[in-house]
C-alpha cells in the first residue's frame, strides 16, 4: 500500500509519549521533535517554476551515514538542501509520498522517533 500523507500523521502520533503541536504540525517525544512539516523556505525551492516548496516534511534521522543512505538511493524521494548539511534528517515533498510504501513510511517515521526519544521510552518500546 503506498504511503499517504494522513499515514505520517496516523503513525507519527500513535507512537508513545509523542506530543504533537497542531498548529505547525510538530510530532516530538521527550520535547525534542522528529517529524515536522516545514514552512516554505528560500533553501528549499521548486526546479521547476524556483517558488518556495510548501509541501516539506523533515524526518529525524538516526546518523548522518543513514541520511546519506536515503538520500543518495535514486530510487527514493528523498531529498536535502544546504540548510540541512550536517544535520541528521531527510526532506520528503508530501506531494511524492505515494512513492513510498506505507511500511517504508512506518520505519522511517519510528526511526526518527527512536533517533529523538528517552533511552528508558525507546528500550521499553524496543522490548514490547
Amino acid at each position: 500500500m503506498r504511503a499517504t500523507v494522513q499515514d505520517v500523521h496516523d503513525l507519527a502520533g500513535a507512537l508513545p509519549g509523542v506530543t504533537v503541536e497542531r498548529e505547525r504540525r510538530i510530532y516530538q517525544v521527550g520535547r525534542k521533535s522528529f517529524v515536522f512539516f516545514r514552512n516554505p523556505r528560500k533553501d528549499a525551492l521548486d526546479p521547476d517554476t524556483g517558488e518556495r516548496l510548501t509541501d516539506v516534511i523533515v524526518f529525524w534521522v538516526e546518523s548522518l551515514q543513514e541520511k546519506d543512505a536515503m538520500v543518495l538511493d535514486e530510487s527514493k524521494p528523498y531529498f536535502t538542501t544546504d540548510h540541512f548539511d550536517g544535520h541528521p534528517s531527510v526532506l520528503l515533498r508530501a506531494s511524492r509520498i505515494g512513492e513510498i510504501e506505507r511500511d517504508e513510511l512506518e520505519e522511517v517515521i519510528t526511526s526518527a522517533w527512536l533517533a529523538q526519544a528517552p533511552k528508558r521510552l525507546a528500550k521499553a518500546f524496543l522490548e514490547r
